[in-house]
């Protein structure tokens, strides 16, 4: 039977790319509930499906490890596998292996050549081209808020997602929390989903296709294994995104201005401003787009001294927008990037590390917060101007 890789007995079979922690924290961007399908196997070994591969994740101080599994019982791939490593390795030539920054003791072997085109599913998934390093700079000069953050939290990086997973997933995530919406995708992948291999006893299955979910039969499935109203919307909108607009329409928003995907999706079933807005950011290439929750909503009002909504018991349209106008101007086009890594830093299972930030002095506090209210007064105000200025012109 298969088992779960682990770096430590070997890597034989492990690639590697250089990737410093400070660019990318595989804790903290597979467990902040930007993705649903990736666990933590081993201390520091996270397992998932990814682009209809399962992966293994690790990292040392400047290295991404990935070791990826050959799909079930599937005659002659470990040939292929072995036949494809031996042509990359002549296709190369001469050109030296890459080293890699682990010592002897810790790993015991060195790594294969890589797979060029696995080290691009990874690098596109995880966006490497974005140095998020320059992005926390820009961010800790704007908001000496997210700097005092930023010092334990960093490495939180946006994925990019398959869009059709990550829409369908945020569709399960209304009115949900993080664990139960792993377990309604799980249930929802290995329901409708193909095996793609099994370790350990645990079953791994890709997203299932659009055309899949279409069928009328698929409510009443997903209804059984606990979907509640959610299966519904599932099902609705597979039907019209296949009907209406052809299996290819999610993957062509990535081209569309950001209010113009955010409206379009907003047609389909179960999706509002928050779902639209994640699958926008997580899947659709719009880095200005910002979901607001009753959590974001919180970091807002306790952390930015955001008053508007506070006689409000639930979130409406009118305050989604303005918080998120309120971070646009603050943040810059990285905004949904930034708002990630305080969404982490918030979260109950990050809470010992939260700790581990000191607290800033009363002086300090007192000064920052006066420099948010600053903000957030000129930005009611520029509010106010606009409004003056359109009633002007009707």
């Amino acid at each position: 039977m298969s088992q779960h890789a682990l770096l430590s007995v070997g890597c034989k079979a492990w690639r590697s790319l250089t990737c410093p922690q400070s660019e990318l924290r595989l804790d903290f961007t597979l467990g902040c509930g930007q993705t649903f399908r990736w666990r933590e196997t081993a201390d520091g070994h996270w397992t998932g499906v990814m682009r209809g591969k399962v992966w293994t994740l690790t990292q040392t101080e400047d290295t991404l490890w990935y070791y990826v599994y050959n799909h079930q019982k599937n005659p002659g791939t470990e040939n292929r596998q072995k036949q494809k490593v031996e042509e990359e390795e002549q296709l190369l030539g001469k050109r030296s292996k890459r080293m890699i920054d682990v010592k002897q003791e810790e790993v015991g072997m060195c790594t294969v050549m890589p797979d060029i085109e696995e080290e691009e599913l990874l690098r596109d998934y995880f966006q490497l081209g974005v140095k998020l390093g320059d992005l926390y700079r820009d961010w800790s000069t704007a908001d000496p808020h997210f700097k005092h953050t930023a010092n334990i939290f960093t490495g939180v990086r946006l994925l990019r997602q398959d869009p059709v997973e990550c829409l369908f997933s945020f569709i399960c995530s209304s009115n949900n929390h993080i664990s139960r919406i792993q377990g309604m995708v799980d249930r929802l992948c290995q329901t409708l989903g193909t095996l793609l291999c099994k370790i350990d006893d645990v079953a791994y299955h890709d997203f299932p296709p659009l055309q899949d979910l279409t069928d009328p039969s698929v409510e009443m499935r997903l209804r059984d294994l606990g979907f509640g109203y959610r299966a519904r919307f599932l099902q609705q909108s597979s039907q019209i995104i296949v009907n209406s607009h052809g299996p290819d329409w999610l993957q062509s928003l990535r081209s569309a201005p950001y209010l113009q995907a955010r409206d379009a999706l907003r047609t389909l079933p179960g999706v509002g401003l928050k779902v639209a807005d994640c699958a926008c950011l997580m899947s659709l290439d719009k880095f200005e787009a910002l979901p607001v929750d009753t959590h974001v909503w919180q970091i807002a009002k306790r952390d930015y001294n955001f008053a508007a909504g506070n006689s409000q018991k639930t979130l409406t349209d009118r305050v989604y927008k303005e918080i998120g106008d309120f971070f646009r101007k603050l943040w810059g086009p990285y905004a949904g990037w930034a708002q990630s890594v305080l969404f982490c830093a918030d979260l109950k299972k990050f809470q010992k590390l939260r700790e581990e930030v000191p607290v800033m002095k009363d002086e300090k506090t007192e000064l920052k917060n006066n420099m948010k209210k600053r903000r957030y007064d000129g930005y009611k105000e520029e509010q106010k101007r606009e409004k003056g200025n359109k009633h002007q012109r009707s």
